[in-house]
């Protein structure tokens, strides 16, 4: 039974080979590098190791290092094998001596071909293992690469680009907010009064088809999330270092140095999406210094700082408030309150007008102390929010501050920066001081230019800033000189549209917070958001 179980696990050549006799010289020879024979041959027959001698004696001079390591392996699985076995093969052994010279010359080939069948199959397994242990060990390899780049944490100061920090592509949410209740359609006169159904926005977040929409724009939604973790990490960074004294060009420089560094700046695909605001009291929006300007930060100021990130044209838009004097914390948290409700509000089928209207009652229920004189804190009613386009700022539709303004509604898909100005002035701001901000005219079509510098100075801006914003200290970074006039010229053929600063009355105070938000199908996500507005 034993004998017939053996064959019946041969190899077909092998088989064969017993079957048709083979060769008695071949037999010899896999008796010869039996392991395991323990009976003494008959003194007829010659020893089977004198045979092939110089043949093995040349195979193991050329045997090298790690053909040993691997025979040794198989020489401790052969030690391996279960005694059962052992004893089969005795039992095998016994009966072919008992049936004669012959039987047991049949029953010893049998074992050494068990034993050769097994040293290929083991040959095979090892070679699997070393391959194995080849894939293993570049995969520990990678392993640790991403071990790397995940505990790889930001520098002080901040100078690892975002895409590093995340080489996954999965970065940081906003705050994800459910949609406020919808109003339905509800007739109403000065004489009666009826209470407005209100229809629950819950159903986006469960319903399959916004959230497959909300998968298909995945990539523009991370290039957001991408540029809003920049501006998180920057303005962080700026607030522990901003402080009076320093000059307004380098605190400007130093931030748009930081945020082209996180942002990994690369032409049109990333970088800056605006020049940095750093407008002082009085002065609500617009400001930057040109080169050569004096002017320094004071401890009774109150600084706006509003500077913007962009992937790909997906524009980050946020602001807030740096003072140095707790008596103008009423005034921030004023706007600070206004901002948010503004954003609570909006939604997808939201009047502009509406979130307005919100905007103006939250932030003129503030009063200010300052000096000894109280203060209404009023919204700049010239000053508003706006929806945002690729590579395009203000791409048409604006969000009020105050009552009035467009029914227009607020789409799924759009993205808005959600921005309020508080002030202790009119309440009202006009164009004053020196032009540093300008834009590209996204609309404008082919106008021909007759100066030569003009023509150079377009393709400059073409280049580098497309219909994205940007300030004469950029320009200078650029290498450009004596470009005014150039730039006069692409004003005036309407290229180019200036935007100076906006003041309101000397001696007032204004203050300003700013959110990107995303009307995703599925949620509204304050994208800009972080732990300190």
């Amino acid at each position: 039974m034993v004998f017939s179980s053996l064959l019946a696990h041969l190899p077909p050549a092998h088989f064969t080979a017993l079957t048709t006799g083979g060769s008695q010289q071949l037999m010899r020879h896999f008796i010869s590098q039996s392991p395991i024979m323990a009976e003494p041959q008959p003194q007829g027959e010659v020893e089977p190791q004198l045979l092939n001698g110089d043949d093995l004696n040349e195979e193991r001079e050329d045997v090298d290092a790690s053909e040993s390591v691997r025979r040794k392996r198989r020489k401790k699985k052969r030690n391996k094998t279960p005694a059962a076995a052992v004893c089969d093969f005795a039992a095998g052994t016994n009966e072919a001596e008992g049936d004669g010279a012959q039987a047991r010359g049949v029953g010893d080939v049998t074992k050494q071909l068990e034993l050769q069948t097994l040293e290929e199959k083991e040959r095979t397994e090892d070679a699997d293992e070393d391959g194995d242990e080849g894939e293993n060990s570049a995969g520990k390899k990678k392993r640790k690469k991403k071990k790397k780049k995940g505990l790889k944490g930001q520098t002080d100061p901040p100078s690892v680009p975002i895409c590093e920090l995340y080489p996954n592509g999965d970065f940081p949410k906003g705050e994800e907010c459910e949609y406020p209740p919808s109003k339905d359609g509800c007739v109403t006169s000065t004489l009666l009064f009826c209470l407005v159904p209100m229809r629950s926005a819950a159903w986006r977040v469960s319903s399959e088809e916004k959230r497959a929409l909300d998968r298909a724009n995945e990539e523009m939604w991370s290039d957001f999330r991408q540029a809003a973790e920049a501006h998180r990490q920057v303005r962080s960074y700026v607030r522990s270092w901003i402080q009076p004294g320093m000059t307004m060009i380098d605190i400007c420089e130093r931030l748009e140095d930081c945020s082209r560094k996180l942002i990994k700046e690369n032409g049109l695909r990333a970088g800056l999406a605006f020049p940095t605001g750093c407008s002082i009291n009085h002065c609500a929006a617009h400001y930057t210094p040109n080169a050569g300007d004096p002017t320094m930060l004071r401890h009774d100021d109150v600084c706006k700082i509003d500077f913007g990130t962009h992937i790909n044209g997906r524009i980050i838009d946020c602001a807030f408030t740096v003072t140095f004097n707790p008596k103008f914390d009423r005034l921030l948290e004023a706007v600070r309150d206004a901002t948010n409700t503004g954003i609570r509000f909006a939604g997808i089928d939201v009047r502009l007008c509406d979130v307005g209207e919100t905007i103006q009652e939250v932030m003129e229920s503030y009063e200010v102390e300052i000096d000894g004189k109280t203060y209404q804190v009023k919204p700049i009613r010239n000053l508003n929010g706006h929806s945002i386009g690729q590579y395009r700022i203000h791409s048409g539709k604006t969000v009020p501050i105050v009552k009035g303004g467009e029914a227009t509604r607020m789409e799924e898909g759009e993205a808005y920066a959600i921005e309020t100005f508080g002030s202790t002035g009119r309440g009202a701001v006009h164009d004053d001081m020196e032009c540093s901000h300008y834009m590209k005219n996204f609309n404008v079509g082919h106008v021909p230019i007759r100066l030569p510098r003009a023509k150079h100075l377009l393709n400059v801006i073409n280049e580098n800033f497309g219909t994205l914003a940007f300030c004469r200290r950029w320009l200078d970074r650029l290498g450009e000189s004596k470009y005014l006039m150039a730039l006069k010229n692409l004003c005036d053929l309407g290229i180019i549209d200036p935007y100076p600063p906006l003041c309101d009355i000397k001696g007032s105070y204004t203050a300003q917070y700013e959110h990107t938000i995303l009307l995703r199908p599925t949620y509204k996500e304050v994208v800009s958001r972080g732990d300190d507005y």
